[in-house]
């Protein structure tokens, strides 16, 4: 440390040498005021900002330099960045009040000095220090993100080692043993930045579930949720609601964003444990695919609600067969097979009110009955008819699936 420094007047100091004692006893209170920062994350700073006080010495790039690593450190060790800055500007309230050669200055002119020198000291300090602990947080996001989208990718998949994952997965809070539903959310078209879209569905999920025990992340341009979800909702509700009420939760928030609407969610129903979690991810994806094959605008897509799909299209040779036997002739209608099919999904829908179905499609009720009618002569079923309803109501559901006729039946040529 270097000597005194000679000012004018009688406020000389006689040196610029400190008594570690009292340095230490500075340290222990800052550490105090933010809430038990360790001491450590000080440094070298009190020895600067006391030689600051008697000599009037700025800091070195490499003393800066050094802050900086101790603001990094800070956030390593899950210091918030608040408590790191409160420890550096208590420390220097402190030093500033218990400065033994400021207790004998006399001079304001020295004590201006040594003001101004100490809030330089201050000012770099703490804007260093801060600017470290934002590398640090940048680089540890970067990491937890890389690693969170790993754990994310390996639970979907449910095929990777069970202890290697119950361990990876619990510093995100994540208990495997919990009965989980995942649910998937699509946007328009693609986004360019998905970051907005997860801090969304982050604040709000994790205000109302809690931030344990829950992921948000992307897979494959799709926003992932993979929430906690009660034992009991193994069936169709939690405590009388829908389990496709994390999918309203999701939706309600990404729609008030201004990119990516209209969203489209879909829910796989909960699972219990690690191949819980694929489960419902195969069936949230399922049910996603054959909502946009069958073009329903639906907000909301339960997985519970396209089980019919499912059974209908486990033996798909035979629904193929069956939608070739029963509604390839509507593609001799003169409009082709399409026009008949929307009619038919809409009367179905709708109960076989004609009215109703009319309005849905936007047509007059006697277009609907004129388009039944056809129908029934190219088919030799009848849609009114509650012998023929079934089998026609079946092949409708399997052409949606099947995305037919958009897309040529498999097999034979249609």
């Amino acid at each position: 440390m270097t000597g005194a420094v000679r000012r004018p007047g009688p406020g000389r100091w006689a040196g610029a040498g400190h008594d570690d004692a009292w340095l230490a006893e500075v340290a222990r209170g800052a550490s105090a005021d933010a809430g038990g920062v360790p001491v450590e994350l000080l440094g070298d700073y009190l020895p600067l900002l006391a030689e600051a006080a008697v000599t009037g010495r700025r800091p070195r790039r490499g003393e800066l330099d050094a802050v900086g690593a101790l603001g990094r450190r800070a956030a390593e060790q899950g210091v918030s960045a608040g408590r790191a800055v409160q420890l550096y500007l208590s420390a220097a309230r402190r030093l500033w009040q218990q400065s033994p050669q400021l207790a004998r200055a006399t001079d304001s002119e020295v004590v201006r000095a040594a003001a101004e020198a100490v809030l330089h000291v201050v000012d770099a300090a703490v804007a260093t220090l801060a600017e470290g602990f934002a590398v640090a947080r940048r680089e540890l996001v970067r990491r937890e993100e890389a690693l969170r989208r790993e754990l994310v990718d390996d639970l979907l998949r449910g095929d990777s080692d069970l202890g290697g994952l119950v361990e990876r997965a619990e510093p995100f809070g994540l208990d495997l043993a919990r009965v989980h539903q995942v649910a998937l959310a699509a946007p328009r078209r693609r986004l360019p930045d998905t970051d907005a879209a997860i801090s969304a569905l982050e604040a709000v999920i994790f205000d109302r579930l809690g931030d344990r025990d829950v992921l948000v992340a992307t897979k494959e341009g799709l926003l992932v949720v993979i929430a906690p979800a009660d034992s009991v909702a193994a069936d169709r509700a939690v405590g009388g609601a829908p389990v496709a009420d994390l999918g309203r939760l999701m939706h309600a928030e990404l729609d008030r964003l201004p990119r990516g609407r209209p969203w489209q969610v879909a829910v796989g129903r909960p699972h219990p444990g690690l191949y819980g979690i694929a489960r419902s991810y195969e069936e949230a994806r399922e049910a996603l695919t054959m909502a946009q094959r069958l073009h329903a605008d639906t907000a909301v897509v339960d997985a519970h609600d396209l089980l019919i799909y499912r059974v209908l299209l486990r033996d798909q040779p035979a629904m193929v067969d069956l939608v070739r036997a029963v509604l390839s002739p509507l593609s001799r209608s003169r409009g082709g097979a399409e026009p008949l099919l929307d009619t038919l999904d809409a009367y179905f829908a709708t109960g076989g009110v004609s009215t109703e179905a009319a309005r849905r499609l936007h047509v007059s009720v006697r277009t609907v009955t004129y388009r039944l009618a056809r129908v029934r002569s190219l088919t030799g079923h009848d849609p009114t008819d509650p012998g023929d309803r079934f089998t026609l109501q079946a092949a409708v559901f399997g052409a949606r699936a099947l995305d037919w006729p958009a897309q040529p039946l498999p097999g034979p040529a249609s």
